[in-house]
């Protein structure tokens, strides 16, 4: 694919003068609050404030960190490391890790209730979905799995959850703290619910399809055959479009599940992988060759491609769509791009704002408002 005209260096970023820094911080007074990176190496999570654009602190843990969330209705944000199945949960006002819950042995991942009253945990050992309250902040019951878990999801209403694995995929009710029996066969990975909970989608990585469920029922709706394997899912909850990412091509897969249809493969990229949306526009990047590419939500179309660092694999962007934040793992960074700066067909208007230092490969952020 050719390049974007609104190609942005990173080398030409680090070139600019230190008095710059000045012109940072008023560019970013539109938000007070701080992005919790997950160092996976460097076993802490760094609170980089996003008014001066700097860390803050570094918050140890005892173990690698795979993944941070945030809580939207209070000041907390929660940490796992997966290879002792702890859950920390970190103060945003004391910026300090304040509890821990030992939810397993070992774990895949983590996610918060819809009404945040509590966690939930998937386990690798023992194989399970463990319910951990927030309140007591220790693990309540649990969910046996029949297989190691590759993924799962909670859906925002109607109190189920899905959990994928090589082989198969099954509904969990929440409720009654049980599991049915194989929703499918196959080799499952990435999860995603419509947010009326009605339906599943489901990344089939060995048939290269998105099988969609109908959840009350529990039955196959459709499958919809993509061209790349789907290893990556994003969701526009605005527009209604699902975007797909993975090995096969360089390229984003469109697709309206309200339709049921794929719309197109849009090219982007070189081997494009984590996505993340603000509200126009898709962040895609490639690790490869070290850049993100930038979709129209509206139009599909590439508008800029801007330089980051080396090995970039994470995107979140800010809750008021202002900023994106690019996770560079093996330059140790975070690219910051300014979305509002960003302007189809103008040159150097990728929003390409600075490029923070934060630790020993990155791989995961929550941002947190102050």
């Amino acid at each position: 694919m050719a390049r974007s005209p609104l190609t942005v260096s990173r080398r030409a970023l680090l070139a600019l003068p230190l008095a710059a820094a000045a012109c940072y911080r008023r560019a970013v007074e539109g938000f007070r609050g701080y992005a919790f990176v997950a160092n996976q190496e460097g076993q802490a999570v760094a609170a980089v404030d996003l008014e001066v654009m700097a860390v803050a602190k570094h918050i140890p843990l005892d173990d690698s960190p795979s993944q941070v969330l945030a809580a939207s209705t209070k000041p907390l944000v929660y940490a796992l490391t997966p290879g002792t199945g702890t859950v920390y949960e970190i103060q945003v006002y004391r910026l300090a890790a304040a509890r821990r819950a030992a939810a397993a042995k070992a774990a895949v991942s983590m996610a918060l209730a819809p009404d945040e009253r509590s966690m939930y945990v998937l386990a690798r050992e023992p194989r399970a979905l463990v319910n951990v309250p927030l309140d007591g902040f220790r693990p309540d019951w649990r969910i046996t799995l029949p297989e190691e878990p590759a993924d799962f999801a909670v859906a925002e209403t109607g109190g189920k959850a899905a959990v994928s694995s090589a082989s198969g995929l099954w509904l969990a009710d929440l409720e009654s703290q049980s599991l049915s029996g194989r929703l499918a066969r196959g080799d499952f990975g990435a999860l995603r619910f419509l947010p009326n909970g009605r339906m599943l989608i489901a990344a089939n990585r060995g048939e290269r399809l998105l099988s969609l469920f109908d959840v009350a029922a529990g039955r196959l709706i459709a499958h919809l055959p993509v061209i790349v394997r789907p290893d990556y899912l994003c969701s526009s909850l605005d527009s209604g479009q699902l975007f797909v990412t993975g090995q096969g091509m360089d390229g984003v897969v469109i697709v309206y599940p309200y339709r049921t249809e794929v719309a197109e493969t849009v090219l982007a990229g070189h081997a494009p992988g984590a996505m993340a949306v603000s509200s126009k526009f898709l962040f895609v990047a490639s690790p490869q060759s070290g850049d993100v590419s930038i979709l129209s939500i509206e139009s599909h179309k590439v508008i800029g491609l801007v330089q980051t660092g080396t090995d970039p694999g994470y995107v979140a962007v800010t809750p008021d769509s202002k900023y994106a934040l690019v996770l560079n793992r093996k330059s140790g960074d975070v690219t910051v791009l300014d979305v509002r700066r960003i302007t189809p067909n103008r040159n150097k208007s990728a929003g390409l704002l600075t490029v923070i230092p934060v630790g020993s490969r990155p791989v995961s952020a929550a941002v947190r408002s102050a």
